[in-house]
């Protein structure tokens, strides 16, 4: 009797967790929250917008997908995002919880849902447009305020120079900024490209070039997450740029495009933080990234981690330099689970 007695709560717990993930996933809205989740995080308020539906309406929906564990809460400043969870490793209900996110993906998304997200991430980009546009009177650029790239530019240089390119490679910087890193990157390479979508920034790396005579670099205006008609890459550089676009998960699979079999995708970013004035100060969408999302999305892309380092900064950020190689053979492994 008492083995009866300990074991019926231990049951009926896990038959709780069961019914719980049935009763989330039982609902056309709830299923299709969790297959816009997939690649991106998104607010209440974006979410209610993406469906056309009261924001109250909406929390209640992820408050139920919330109590089985289907969706979890990444806070942002004083923004709350909502985001698919990976399955509890301890969870009785592990394969059910991958089996029904590998059939949701296999889906694909409706196009009204598609088009309602592509608008949301419109709406993001705006910002950091807004904020670009707002220093395009020759300020100094708003990120010394966090690092100046003085601080990390050794560490960076000598990761490239670890990376034991071929002779004669072409690199692709997405979002050079002042152009602080083409003299560098121009001594490196044979052929740089530089991509940016702001013309102000573009007219001053232009200019940095200029002044350097850097014969070998092409400033390009144009949104290096759109198609483009580029030569695939050896060398992808994505220096403190992440954090401003509007879907780092879909970033980098874009950035992963770019490259060749064998090309190498190189992140500088910040880590997690609560330093939220930076929103204002430095047109940031994302505070930071943990290294476990940008391992995981660098993985849907097809891409492996070759290297990883951290810069501890005085003033409380820290910064992590990141290493992807795109294999000569690249098996993707959908399993449709972002972090």
């Amino acid at each position: 009797m008492n083995t009866v007695a300990h074991i019926a709560p231990v049951t009926g717990a896990i038959t709780d967790d069961l019914a719980a993930l049935c009763k989330a996933t039982g609902d056309n809205l709830r299923l299709d929250i969790l297959r816009v989740l997939r690649n991106d995080s998104f607010g209440v308020l974006e979410l209610a917008q993406i469906f056309n539906m009261r924001q109250s309406g909406m929390s209640h929906h992820l408050k139920v997908l919330a109590k089985p564990g289907l969706v979890i809460t990444r806070r942002e400043g004083n923004s709350i995002f909502y985001r698919r969870s990976l399955p509890a490793s301890d969870s009785h209900w592990r394969q059910v919880h991958e089996h029904l996110l590998a059939g949701l993906d296999a889906l694909a998304l409706d196009a009204e849902l598609a088009d309602a997200i592509q608008q949301v991430h419109r709406q993001r980009s705006a910002l950091s447009e807004q904020f670009f546009a707002r220093i395009a009177d020759n300020q100094p650029m708003q990120d010394d305020l966090i690092a100046h790239f003085g601080h990390f530019r050794e560490p960076l240089l000598t990761l490239l120079d670890s990376l034991q390119l071929p002779a004669h490679s072409l690199a692709i910087e997405v979002g050079p900024g002042e152009g602080g890193l083409l003299p560098d990157l121009a001594n490196r390479f044979a052929q740089v490209i530089a991509l940016d979508n702001a013309p102000a920034m573009l007219e001053r790396a232009r200019q940095h070039c200029k002044e350097a005579q850097l014969n070998n670099v092409d400033c390009q205006l144009a949104d290096a997450l759109q198609p483009q008609d580029l030569p695939a890459a050896d060398c992808v550089i994505s220096n403190m740029v992440l954090h401003h676009m509007p879907a780092p998960a879909d970033a980098l699979h874009r950035l992963a495009s770019l490259l060749k079999p064998g090309g190498r995708l190189v992140l500088t970013e910040l880590c997690r933080h609560d330093q939220s004035w930076v929103r204002e100060a430095c047109g940031d969408l994302w505070l930071g990234f943990d290294q476990n999302d940008l391992t995981w999305w660098a993985e849907q892309a097809g891409l492996v981690t070759d290297a990883s380092q951290y810069i501890g900064l005085r003033n409380g950020f820290q910064l992590q330099l990141q290493a992807f190689s795109k294999p000569l053979t690249t098996a993707f492994r959908a399993t449709g689970i972002p972090a």
